[in-house]
């Protein structure tokens, strides 16, 4: 039974991934990601029922639209399946089972559910447009308010570590409110600031403090590489600004992720 279960989880992350792909398109152009059919990017003809099936559907259709033959991005196809696997590690780490469904057990997989909902879409909007959208750092503060909420009614956790992450909620809201005032623009630094703030309320300190180490290797492994390139191409005036252009929201996402399976997988086999 636990292999329904699973499959029936997979292709649930499939479906939220078709979602991700969606709104990583859609938001940074303001675009409705509710109520708007879903359609081609290249001849905005509406896609029906047999073009939306997650998966299976770029399969079928051979990567490419049914109506204008144009090839579709595999970052679609990519992302679904990543999502769908993320969700089965995660249920799987967490023990989540048919015999374990119990209202707590389920609760805990919704909150893990939202969040890697957060990551997903924040991570691949950053990869994209190098920016960590203001909506989508609204949604995890809600969401993660939501499960501290959680966390002191139902398990009785301590309210006071908690505090301390609504005071720096605070303050980087703030931080960027005068900001945007100032400048009339959103700030990448607060925005990587408080999806950090986020990570560290839903996966602990010890998986935060190994997500930024992990990403300050891969940052620095990608400087390396693009300084390496340059010689290589025997580019004499190296741009300084480069580390500008890199997507820490993203980096720090997919660290993220592989730092709490690990956890997880590490309490379910050795704790």
């Amino acid at each position: 039974m636990d292999i329904l279960l699973y499959i029936f989880i997979f292709i649930m992350g499939t479906v939220f991934g078709s979602f991700f792909t969606l709104a990583v398109y859609r938001i940074p152009k303001n675009q409705d990601i509710t109520h708007t059919h879903s359609y081609c990017p290249n001849c905005h003809h509406k896609l029906g029922f047999l073009d939306l099936i997650p998966v299976f559907s770029y399969i079928f259709l051979l990567g490419k639209c049914r109506h204008c033959k144009q090839k579709i991005r595999p970052r679609y196809f990519i992302l679904e399946i990543l999502s769908g696997i993320t969700f089965v590690l995660v249920a799987y780490f967490m023990n989540i089972s048919v015999e374990n469904l119990k209202l707590t057990v389920l609760a805990e997989g919704a909150f893990m559910a939202l969040y890697l909902c957060f990551i997903f879409i924040m991570a691949g909007i950053d990869l994209e447009n190098r920016k960590i959208e203001k909506s989508i750092s609204m949604y995890g503060i809600l969401v993660s308010i939501a499960y501290i909420v959680y966390l002191c009614v139902i398990e009785h956790a301590s309210i006071y570590r908690y505090i301390i992450y609504l005071l720096f909620y605070i303050m980087i809201l703030i931080l960027d409110t005068i900001t945007l005032k100032r400048y009339a623009k959103n700030s990448y630094v607060n925005g990587v600031i408080l999806t950090a703030i986020t990570m560290a309320i839903f996966t602990g300190e010890y998986v935060m403090i190994n997500t930024i180490i992990m990403t300050s290797l891969a940052v620095s492994f990608n400087l390396l590489l693009h300084k390496l390139q340059n010689i290589r191409k025997r580019v004499r005036r190296e741009k300084k600004d480069y580390g500008k252009n890199i997507s820490y929201g993203f980096y720090l996402g997919v660290a993220n992720i592989l730092n709490l399976l690990f956890v997880l997988a590490w309490y379910k086999f050795f704790i």
